[in-house]
């Protein structure tokens, strides 16, 4: 497959992956489901879910198969979501806040895209690193699940943000590239950057601009 034809279909894919996770997290949000995802409960289940869901996806993601489980993957990802939304949404702008934080992706998506078709230099070097940062994230998030500090909140999430979009630009110039010439493996590693940046731009938008009632 050639590298544009994977760029078209990882964008495609990237897209429609959108609809089961505004779903999951209007499902979640109306059920109040979230609220049973809090603490520990709430981290085991995020991480045996999202890890397991990445395990079938890469396992399938040379079959049709792994369409689907990467759209029930972004389904399960919208149901996480969900307790921040409902928490967002409980604000009186919390509405302008989600969109806010979605124009705000989009527009990190759109420059790290501009930008991996005219970068000439090589970014594999940066993967090492960024991984590096991605678990320094994760294990600062699992300790603040306990800690519940919202500066240590803060910090985590500008970290993530410029981490999250480092990351989205070095996913797409692979693929510009011809690095990775796998849409399913390539639509799930901007699904996550996309999805980490968003949450991160929320959690800090409804730290710094939520208005209370």
């Amino acid at each position: 497959m050639d590298r544009n034809k994977v760029l078209r279909n990882t964008y495609g894919l990237l897209a429609l992956s959108l609809v089961p996770t505004v779903a999951g997290a209007w499902i979640g949000v109306i059920t109040g489901m979230a609220q049973f995802f809090h603490g520990w409960l709430g981290l085991l289940v995020f991480l045996g879910g999202a890890f397991g869901f990445m395990f079938a996806i890469e396992k399938n993601s040379h079959r049709a198969a792994g369409v689907y489980i990467l759209l029930a993957f972004t389904f399960f990802m919208g149901v996480m979501l969900s307790g921040l939304i409902a928490s967002i949404l409980g604000l009186r702008n919390g509405v302008a806040l989600i969109m806010t934080a979605f124009a705000g992706t989009a527009s990190i998506f759109a420059a790290m895209a501009g930008l991996s078709t005219v970068i000439r230099r090589d970014l594999s070097g940066m993967g090492q690193w960024l991984f590096v940062g991605v678990l320094a994230i994760l294990v600062g998030g699992v300790i603040n699940v306990f800690v519940g500090s919202t500066a240590a909140m803060m910090a985590l999430s500008v970290a993530a943000i410029g981490i999250f979009s480092a990351l989205m630009l070095y996913d797409l110039k692979r693929i510009v590239d011809g690095g990775e010439d796998n849409y399913i493996r390539a639509t799930l590693a901007l699904y996550l950057d996309a999805f980490n940046v968003f949450q991160s731009l929320l959690a800090l938008l409804g730290i710094f601009g939520g208005e209370h009632d």
